[in-house]
């Protein structure tokens, strides 16, 4: 017994040696060995060749299908506004047949509405050797399946346990870190540490993800005293910034493992944490932000105005309270290579471990993120003007589908004031073509 334990600790001391040398020291200094980059070289060509099979196994017609199912849905909408479908049904005020309009409609959103597929992961063109994958593939050939066999076997047998070892040397590094730092009094000194913790544990995590980022526009990063809004995908958006830069953040408490995280990194760094459902913490959080915002000195501040994770797939709507409190808005978009792993937090369906032990078990997280231009409220302009101006931004720059809804609808039902706006658009539609109805109107007046 004693020997097994020796072994045991002795591979667990050449593991970690292996581990700190290789990879946690040189990203600790922002360096790579090149060993990520045969990765992702060989993991690209391997996929290309799965995808040559499966296309080869598949016949062309059933292939077409699915990539049109994939990309484009069931439902097969057309964009006309309500005013021009109705018009070309008539040329008159009512009639009967605009309730096809209305039915139609609701029929499509029962089938497929634009919302809650957002809050599901996004439909893949090709498998990717993956387990999760939405496009149930049958039995192709032997030798797609043999490499689909070595491919769960490298995922579970050796990419999990290293990913496991850099995530918990970087977790355990930014709790002991951060709290360390924040027993120091306030000085210069303290806030060069506590960036010095928060980028080396983020450098750390990331390679937990094997994540490849390419950052672009680098010129435009937000600068302190800044607002640094981005479209929200998953708590690893935070990581994903971080690894090039510091912020102040500003999100949702959480309970569990994100909560330990994130009480231990506010004692270092004026994160602001609140409950979304508490009205004096949304108060609270406006002030911080006016006090922050204020000093030019501040770290930059990271917000993501959707207020809750979509799939990447589109930029839902943006909460106006970021953009009332005035500043530099700093847009950033996110946008996440689906083929190498789903980076997209269903957290109606996993806590935050099980979703960690998901990501880690794909083939890794690449991603593209574009630092845009400063943006500033214009004369006349309102906050909601504004949002909605930042959002379609991000969309346009990310290749996102941009959507007016609000993503509390995850959560939510849909507020009356929609319903009633729609009813609204009808009467005055009607009201506007309708001249029958208008001169029944005066006669009854008169």
């Amino acid at each position: 017994m004693e020997d097994l334990l020796s072994g045991a600790a002795k591979v667990l001391s050449v593991w970690l040696t292996v581990v700190i040398t290789l990879i946690v020291l040189p990203s600790v200094f922002g360096a790579s060995l090149g060993i990520s980059d045969v990765y992702m070289r060989i993991l690209v060509k391997t996929l290309e060749w799965a995808t040559i099979r499966i296309q080869k196994g598949v016949r062309k017609e059933q292939a077409m299908a699915l990539k049109n199912s994939a990309s484009s849905g069931i439902i097969q909408r057309d964009e006309t506004t309500m005013e021009k479908e109705i018009a070309g049904l008539h040329r008159v005020d009512f009639e009967l047949s605009d309730v096809f309009y209305f039915s139609k409609k609701g029929i499509e959103a029962i089938v497929e509405d634009e919302v809650t597929q957002r809050f599901s992961s996004e439909e893949l063109v090709s498998w990717n050797l993956l387990t999760r994958t939405n496009v149930n593939f049958q039995y192709i050939s032997l030798r797609l399946t043999v490499v689909w066999v070595l491919g769960v076997l490298i995922r579970y047998c050796l990419l999990l346990p290293l990913r496991i070892t850099l995530a918990a040397i970087g977790i355990v590094s930014m709790i002991v870190g951060t709290t360390l730092v924040g027993k120091l009094p306030n000085s210069s000194a303290k806030d060069w540490l506590s960036e010095l913790v928060h980028l080396t544990c983020s450098r750390i995590l990331v390679r937990a993800l094997s994540g490849t980022i390419t950052y672009h526009n680098k010129e435009n990063r937000p600068q302190k005293g800044g607002i640094c809004v981005a479209n929200h995908t998953s708590p690893i958006d935070v990581l994903i910034l971080t690894n090039d830069g510091c912020y102040a953040m500003v999100g949702q408490a959480h309970g569990g493992l994100m909560g330990l995280i994130q009480r231990s990194t506010v004692k270092a760094c004026p994160h602001v944490w609140f409950e979304r459902s508490e009205m004096k913490d949304r108060h609270l959080v406006t002030k911080r932000l006016r006090e922050h915002i204020a000093d030019k000195n501040k770290l930059p501040i990271l917000i993501f105005p959707e207020g809750t994770c979509i799939n990447n797939t589109s930029v839902m709507m943006f909460k106006k309270g970021s953009f009332e409190i005035g500043g530099t808005i700093y847009p950033v978009a996110i946008k996440y290579d689906p083929q190498f792993g789903d980076a997209f937090w269903n957290s109606s369906k996993y806590d935050i471990v099980s979703y960690l032990l998901r990501i880690m078990t794909s083939w890794a997280i690449v991603c593209n993120v574009w630092y845009m231009q400063p943006m500033f409220r214009e004369e006349g302009e309102d906050a909601v003007q504004f949002a909605n101006r930042v959002k379609s931004a991000i969309a346009h720059q990310g290749g996102l589908t941009e959507l007016s809804w609000d993503g509390g609808l995850k959560r939510a039902k849909v507020k009356d004031t929609f319903k009633e706006q729609q009813q609204k658009n009808y009467s005055k539609m009607i009201v506007g073509n309708g001249s029958t109805g208008n001169q029944s109107v005066g006669a009854e007046s008169d």
